[in-house]
């Protein structure tokens, strides 16, 4: 890791190869055309309908996040050691499913300690026992990627849940194209607008046992009051499949079903965009109006497929995060591509005296935080915060685990000043199912305040186009 800040598109004062063709694009923006181009993406995406919420905030409910016209480059070499590492560690976290809901030879190996797993909120005893298609238990794994230097990148987080935002990813590079077209033609660009065919074709290969047909495949969402309602919409078109609630589906025999204008029709593969808490009242939270009653059963008869599977949360816990390197090394018999950030365990006493005796240079997160919430950027944080949250360490240190605050790499983002660096991450989309694949790119997400380096649109982040130069 280094001290100073990696700048993507210049080094020792010259602009890096992949940016090459984007100095002359700058200098030919006026301003007046960069605020009128700025302008008519923000309209597009208002048009679109491209919008979030963030719970428990007053004020609009559907938020424009914003958009950096900017592209964040990456040369076909960088990208295509990224993808070896990121294919790795969805292969590994899978195996690591599979066997933790089986055998668990991880943990009778002394590699992992039980009570990370077993005794994990995540971990869901309702799908013990039972291996679902193919092995597969988190079909689309998204990793976000933090880079440091020239050919040092690092893995913040794992994501094997209902990872989001792959619908920014796709109308980022269709408002480019739309916007910039001769950028486009004077750039040799991979493409990422295959990604919806490549989700359909993930889910179709992990039909259930008993389906004997061309899969029926359904996206299952909590409703339009959800955050990300607009991505569950947008892929259910693009996929040309059904987007359903709870209430859209029933048990009926060894099968599920769809409520039509035809009859009832059978569903095969539901691409769940819920949390396992509320997927069926009969197995999980009783309470919950958002699931299907029976689901679990017919799951584990072998009459459903569920994409991600019931239970994946437990690999992408971040006390788990620390031994994804071991998993690596303990299912595939590999040395990790792509490492993580050197983290302390707050459970851990040793790791909990050197967190509180250096909090202030530290990032403290949340072992099931997500999006930017419950964690302390020490040296961002006021001595008032350092100390209250000191205090919630100290009365809870196995919610935590604390990691240093890394140089993150910038890049040029529009700002109001002009152009300046911002730091940003990557979360790239990879598809497990009878292959492993991902698109050419991902998510960039910026952080747009000066110096910040909370890039979680929910903290006030925003999006920018992800390119990968072919060969």
């Amino acid at each position: 890791m280094t001290d100073a800040f990696f700048n993507e598109m210049f080094q020792s004062g010259r602009v890096r190869p992949p940016y090459a063709q984007l100095e002359g694009w700058t200098e030919r923006m006026p301003a007046s055309l960069r605020s009128l181009k700025q302008a008519e993406a923000e309209a597009l995406f208002r048009r679109i309908g491209i919008t979030f919420a963030v719970y428990g905030e007053g004020g609009d409910p559907d938020r424009l996040i914003p958009f950096d016209m900017f592209p964040r480059v990456f040369a076909h070499d960088e990208w295509r050691k990224l993808e070896r590492g990121i294919k790795q560690r969805a292969r590994a976290l899978n195996a690591f499913l599979v066997d933790v809901y089986g055998r668990g030879e991880i943990v009778r190996a002394g590699r992992i300690p039980s009570r990370l797993v077993y005794l994990n909120e995540a971990y869901e005893k309702a799908a013990a026992g039972f291996v679902p298609p193919r092995g597969v238990y988190s079909h689309v794994v998204g990793i976000d990627l933090v880079r440091t230097g020239p050919d040092e990148f690092f893995v913040l987080e794992d994501n094997c849940r209902t990872p989001s935002g792959v619908s920014y990813m796709l109308e980022n590079r269709e408002i480019m194209m739309r916007m910039f077209p001769d950028l486009f033609r004077g750039n040799r660009i991979e493409p990422v607008d295959r990604y919806p065919q490549a989700l359909r074709r993930t889910l179709a290969s992990v039909a259930p046992q008993k389906c004997d047909r061309d899969p029926t495949i359904v996206i299952l969402t909590p409703g339009h009051f959800n955050s990300a309602y607009y991505e569950h919409s947008f892929l259910a078109d693009l996929m040309g499949v059904e987007l359903v609630e709870g209430q859209d589906l029933f048990v009926e025999g060894e099968f599920v079903w769809m409520r039509t204008t035809r009859g009832p029709k059978r569903v095969d593969v539901i691409y769940r965009r819920l949390d396992d808490a509320f997927i069926d009242p009969l197995c999980f939270r009783p309470d919950s109006l958002l699931g299907v009653p029976g689901l679990m059963d017919v799951y584990r008869s072998g009459g459903v497929s569920i994409a991600s599977a019931p239970g994946a949360g437990v690999a992408d816990d971040k006390a788990i995060y620390c031994y994804v390197p071991e998993m690596i090394r303990f299912y595939l018999g590999e040395e990790p591509i792509l490492k993580n950030v050197p983290t302390w365990q707050c459970a851990n006493p040793d790791d909990l005296g050197h967190v509180l005796d250096n909090i202030a240079d530290l990032v403290v997160k949340e072992v099931h935080g997500s999006g930017g919430y419950g964690m302390l950027v020490g040296p961002k944080s006021t001595k008032a915060q350092i100390a209250a949250f000191a205090d919630k360490l100290r009365a809870n240190p196995g919610n935590y685990i604390a990691q240093p605050t890394l140089a993150l790499s910038t890049c040029p983002s529009f700002v109001d000043e002009g152009i300046a660096p911002r730091h940003v991450d990557l979360r790239p989309y990879c598809l497990v199912g009878e292959r492993v694949e991902l698109v050419p790119g991902g998510l960039t997400r910026v952080a747009l305040t000066e110096g910040s380096l909370v890039v979680n649109s929910s903290q006030g982040g925003g999006v920018k186009d992800t390119w990968v130069l072919a060969e």
